[in-house]
Order: C-alpha cells, then structure tokens, then sequence
C-alpha cells in the first residue's frame, strides 16, 4: 500500500478558535480547509482540526517537542490553553514534560529532548 500522507485529527467545539491556537502557539500553517475540516501543518506533521466536537476533554496522543517546556508550558496558558500537569524537575535534571489542554479540551504533550 502506497500511503500518500498522514494527518492526526483532533476534534474542535470552535474551529476557528482551535486552529488559531494551533497556528499562533506552535507557528502552523493552514493547508487544505472546508467546512468541516482544516489541515493545520506544524514542523512536517499534519493536524486536521475537525468541526463539531463538543468542549470534553480528550487526551491525544499528540507530543511537541520544544526546547524548554516550562517556557512552552507558559506559552500554552498565554495562548488560552491549560495545563493538567506542570512540568517538575525529575532526578536533579530540568522539567522535560508538561502535560497540556488547547482550547477545545484535546490534551497534548509538551516535552524537551533528553540525553
């Protein structure tokens, strides 16, 4: 089977609200858009961000991969997302996860590269 590309989607109460989120904190770029779905392209990956979700939270498997994960962590609350999880310290070495919530509920993972 030839796959010609993949997407994760993700699901959205305000789709519009969702995809500035996603484009404002993480830098994407709207690709392909319709009425029930916009492709946001963060990094090489794809995120279709899908109408009609309702508001619950979910978690989603998605993981971001940022330099420092407190900054990000304080980027994600300035940006209207949340955390569920702060990023702690673990064994003497500098916070490397924080566990986030976008503005629709999806939750998703900041973390920073180890060793």
């Amino acid at each position: 089977m030839h796959v010609e590309r993949v997407k994760y989607v993700i699901w959205a109460a305000d789709t519009d609200r969702a995809v500035r989120f996603y484009c404002d904190l993480f830098g994407g770029h709207v690709g392909r858009q319709n009425p029930a779905i916009t492709e946001v392209e963060i990094a090489g990956a794809v995120i279709g961000i899908h109408s009609g979700g309702e508001g619950r939270r979910t978690w989603t498997g998605l993981s971001f991969q940022v330099a420092d994960v407190v900054t990000g962590a304080r980027e994600v609350e300035a940006a209207g997302g949340g955390l569920a999880h702060e990023p702690r310290p673990e064994n003497g070495e500098p916070p490397h996860l924080a566990m986030c919530i976008d503005t629709e509920g999806n939750e998703f993972m900041l973390t920073r590269r180890r060793g």
